[in-house]
């Protein structure tokens, strides 16, 4: 698979300076599937072009954290960066993936099927 190209208009620009640097979100709690959404009583003005472009993404409704970094065309890594400033500024918040539900036991799952062969 080959990296996207840059969009025509738009500089290469490198991801540390996309982050000020860092490489390292100030928290460490985004997970692929983390839910973003943004909350929408905060202003944009004095955002980054990236920052700014990641809440017009995440205004459109909740958005996971590998979606946002597809969308933007970011590596993850430095996705996760952008995204842990504007929830310390309170632009945006999130949410952990819903956890798939447990298998039941093989022993209901039994006398389910017995209940309903008696009733047949």
């Amino acid at each position: 698979m080959t990296p996207p190209t840059p969009r025509r208009g738009q500089g290469l620009v490198r991801p540390y300076v996309v982050t000020d640097g860092r490489a390292h979100p100030t928290r460490n709690t985004f997970d692929l599937v983390t839910l973003v959404i943004a909350q929408y009583d905060r202003p944009l003005g004095g955002l980054s072009p990236e920052k700014y472009r990641l809440m017009e993404l995440c205004l459109g409704g909740p958005l996971s954290v590998a979606e946002i970094a597809g969308h933007l065309m970011l590596p993850v890594s430095v996705t996760k960066v952008l995204l842990g400033d504007l929830v310390d500024s309170g632009h945006l918040i999130t949410r952990a993936p819903i956890p798939s539900a447990q298998l039941p036991e093989a022993q209901i799952l039994q006398e389910v099927l017995d209940g309903l062969r008696a009733r047949l």
